[in-house]
């Protein structure tokens, strides 16, 4: 009986399995096949093994790359959970007119990416941006980011942490919501100050929220494309490079398929590594709050 009930829905699960396979399955086969290969326009795929591997990784560009990405992710991923933390906490609080808030909170996620960058480009123009012009004015230093490599970096984070802030506070006010008030009322009762029943109730019920949060920050901000590339383009002379505009230009510019399909999977294998350890710290936090 179970295996008729099988056969009879195997055919409504066809379409599925043949768009994974056709969607997922197959170009990763191929990306895979392209990363042992050299490739190029014009130029049959030579088969090198993992030669393609091991010149991303010794490549002082990659490196230089690689870093940026790292830091871009540790400073903007964490900036970015403190201020959703402090904002979810905030509005649980009861904050007045929250409603109207919610939605000037929310609103930068439903902005393209492109849109973004242009106004920023506009807002902190070192000539004639309204930013800029108002630092100057209060005498503050201006971020000359089309000249110095460190404040594209710190306009790049900037521009990131308020493209994303929505998502990590939506995360961590749902799950703040989520908990029963009668835990904070049992906290007065005992004598609880606002610190300790953050400290014993608050942080280790959103604990995995915000494990949530940073596993999905962190595979996306490793991914960082747009603001970089549509802001500084990796310049000056590649200084703010990143590891997917590095793949870009290695595809795009040099024609250097194999590599460029070496970086994608080396991107991969680095997301699915910190998914993991994510993972595992999440499955740990439920277990422990399931047997307390």
């Amino acid at each position: 009986m179970r295996s008729r009930s099988i056969i009879g829905i195997a055919p409504l699960l066809a379409p599925v399995h043949v768009l994974i396979l056709s969607v997922i399955v197959l170009p990763s086969l191929y990306v895979v096949w392209l990363s042992l290969s050299e490739s190029s326009f014009g130029q049959a795929p030579t088969f090198v093994g993992l030669q393609n591997f091991i010149d991303v990784i010794t490549d002082p560009a990659f490196r230089s790359a690689l870093w940026n990405t790292v830091v871009l992710v540790v400073v903007a991923v964490h900036i970015e959970l403190a201020l959703g933390l402090g904002m979810a906490l905030l509005f649980a609080g009861g904050l007045p007119f929250r409603r109207f808030l919610l939605v000037a909170v929310l609103a930068p996620y439903a902005v393209s990416e492109v849109i973004a960058v242009v106004m920023w480009r506009f807002l902190f123009d070192p000539d004639v941006g309204p930013v800029t012009l108002m630092l100057q004015s209060m005498g503050l230093p201006i971020l000359d980011w089309s000249f110095e490599p460190s404040h594209a970096m710190i306009l790049i984070a900037l521009l990131t942490i308020w493209l994303h802030l929505p998502f990590t506070f939506i995360i961590l006010y749902a799950a703040r919501l989520a908990i029963p008030s009668d835990l904070y009322e049992a906290a007065r009762i005992d004598g609880a100050t606002a610190w300790q029943a953050f400290k014993r109730v608050t942080l280790p019920l959103l604990g995995p929220a915000i494990v949530v949060a940073l596993l999905f920050r962190y595979i996306f901000a490793f991914r960082l494309f747009s603001e970089v590339w549509l802001l500084t383009q990796g310049g000056p002379a590649r200084s703010t490079e990143v590891v997917a505009v590095y793949l870009y230009q290695e595809a795009f510019s040099y024609n250097a398929f194999g590599t460029a399909a070496a970086t994608a999977w080396i991107m991969v294998l680095a997301s699915l590594l910190l998914g993991a350890g994510y993972v595992f710290i999440l499955r740990r936090q439920v277990s422990a709050n399931a047997n307390a």
